[in-house]
């Protein structure tokens, strides 16, 4: 296997991981006092770092590898999880006030907070199984895709090799070196992913020449309810219900919003997330149609959709350029890979041992954490064989649908926990228990369905983004059902944590945080996400 990289783009390479290894290593000499200061980075992070550490976390090369190979395959479906900067907004607006006021260093801990111990037991040990089948195990398997691709060694050595540099800071210096690695990242990432971007266009021969070689079906993303891979119905509603989950309730991206020392900072950070969440579609969903359209005139070929945009480096990018954008794809396995080990090693620190261990001292808890890292990765490493029999072997439909099965209950809970004071914790525990069940059974069912006949194949071949609507509704009566029939919680003890338990503080430190600045900057965001659904129309 042979490098598509040259001298010049091994220097440019090798740029970039220094600046990378120097702002780790400055940021390793700040030293860590407590387990505030190593998991929320002393909550003192502002806006700007938020806001691109979020999109840094979120962009994984799942998304480079993954939504440029839907695009060159499917078009412009896929689209509609992009546009969920409207959900980050809502991160923002709505679920951070109330994750402020907990003092909840973790989701769990906030369940716990608002609910009781057995939700918060729960969704620790369920996410961190969430992040080894999902973000672990993506981002391990689409960096040993990039990696072996561009320097021209094999996916296993890329793959590892990737995974000790990005563990090896993330573990040292903790959530402050996973911000500020992550913002130069995002630099880097953008830059270069909105460089192929514009040479792609040049290539195909502009953007009505590509609409008029991709046809109306690639730029379509309201697919018919029909549609066995993309119906619209489960693109708009199932897509938010797994992004509610996704971007209001998960460790992952909540945990940078908890880094800013007050409300108003982490709002804007959300804001600010919201607006770079809305790039996906034009610097990696675009160019995978490029290449699809490109294949088309016979200007590139490619085996699978996932090695679309390893591909498109080959082939348009000149020597110097390809190192650049080199750095980019390293750049978003390095931050989302840095970000799930710092969030693994938070829920295991804070939601598990330290719920066993009260009285363990700072210094130990420091150390469990990294520890903890270590054997997410190896759990990831060793799910990567059974990706490829679930979500039809595309690598961001495999991640869509996984999580599609675990949002619901997850994203029920928060959201009737939140918007209505008479959830009890019975509820809450019955809902994610039975939604576990679910989601375990339609990941079998998927596994086996060659074996299966009658209701079970129907179960197992339901679309995905559909069965999230199913199971959404399926989980939302379960709570309400359950609360009713059950004694109503403690209020006093809820105080702060739900609509109906608001102080008259509360109220008011809510308005204190809202700008007109933060308000006009969201509603402009609002009206820009109607805009592209209403123009990708076929």
């Amino acid at each position: 296997m042979e490098s598509i990289l040259e001298t010049v783009d091994w220097w440019v390479l090798g740029a970039y991981l220094l600046a990378l290894i120097a702002v780790a290593i400055w940021v390793v000499l700040q030293k860590n006092k407590n387990t505030e200061d190593y998991f929320l980075a002393g909550r003192n992070v502002g806006w700007f770092l938020i806001g691109a550490s979020i999109f840094a976390s979120n962009i994984g090369s799942e998304h480079v590898v993954g939504l440029a190979g839907t695009g060159a395959e499917s078009g412009m479906p896929m689209a509609h999880y992009e546009l969920h900067a409207w959900i980050v907004l809502l991160l923002g607006w709505l679920f951070l006030p109330f994750y402020f006021r907990s003092g909840a260093f973790t989701m769990p801990e906030f369940l716990e907070k608002r609910f009781d111990a057995r939700s918060r037991w729960f969704l620790s040990v369920f996410s961190l199984v969430g992040y080894v089948i999902t973000k672990v195990s993506v981002t391990i398997y689409a960096g040993g895709i990039v990696v072996s691709e561009l320097l021209g060694i094999p996916f296993w050595y890329g793959a590892i090799g990737i995974v000790i540099f990005t563990g090896a800071y993330t573990i040292i210096g903790g959530m402050k070196a996973v911000i500020y690695t992550e913002t130069l990242q995002t630099v880097i990432l953008i830059a270069g992913s909105v460089i192929i971007t514009y040479l792609g266009l040049q290539a195909v021969g502009g953007w009505e020449e590509l609409r008029s070689i991709a046809g109306s079906q690639h730029f379509n993303m309201w697919r018919p309810i029909s549609d066995p891979d993309f119906p619209w119905t489960g693109m708009l509603i199932g897509g938010t219900i797994v992004g509610v989950w996704y971007w209001c309730t998960d460790q992952y991206i909540v945990q940078r919003t908890l880094a800013a020392n007050n409300i108003k900072i982490g709002r804007r950070g959300a804001i600010f997330g919201a607006y770079l969440k809305l790039l996906p579609i034009f610097i990696f969903l675009i160019p995978g149609i490029i290449a699809f359209a490109l294949a088309q005139q016979g200007v590139l070929s490619y085996d699978k959709s996932d090695e679309v945009f390893p591909v498109l480096i080959k082939t348009l990018l000149p020597v110097g350029l390809k190192g650049l954008v080199a750095g980019g794809l390293m750049a978003a396995l390095m931050s989302s890979l840095a970000s799930v080990f710092n969030s693994c090693s938070t829920i295991f620190t804070i939601d598990i041992y330290k719920k066993l261990r009260p009285n363990t001292n700072e210094k130990k808890l420091l150390r469990i954490g990294k520890i903890a890292t270590s054997i997410v990765v190896v759990l990831g490493i060793i799910w990567i064989p059974i990706m490829d029999k679930i979500g039809g072997g595309v690598l961001y439909q495999y991640l869509q649908s996984v999580q599609s099965y675990i949002a619901p209950p997850i994203t029920a809970v928060f959201l009737l926990g939140i918007l209505w004071k008479r959830v009890n914790s019975i509820a809450a525990i019955v809902t994610l228990i039975s939604g576990l069940g679910f989601a375990a059974l339609r990941i079998l069912a998927e596994i086996y369905q060659s074996e299966l006949t009658g209701f079970m194949l129907s179960f197992a071949t339901v679309n995905f983004a559909h069965m999230a609507i199913f199971m959404f509704i399926a989980s939302v009566m379960i709570c309400i059902s359950v609360s009713l029939l059950t004694n109503p919680p403690n209020y006093t003890a809820i105080t702060g944590l739900s609509f109906g338990t608001l102080t008259d503080s509360d109220s008011a430190q809510n308005k204190e945080s809202a700008t007109t600045l933060d308000i006009i900057l969201s509603v402009l965001l609002l009206v820009i996400v109607v805009i592209v659904l209403t123009y990708f129309t076929g």
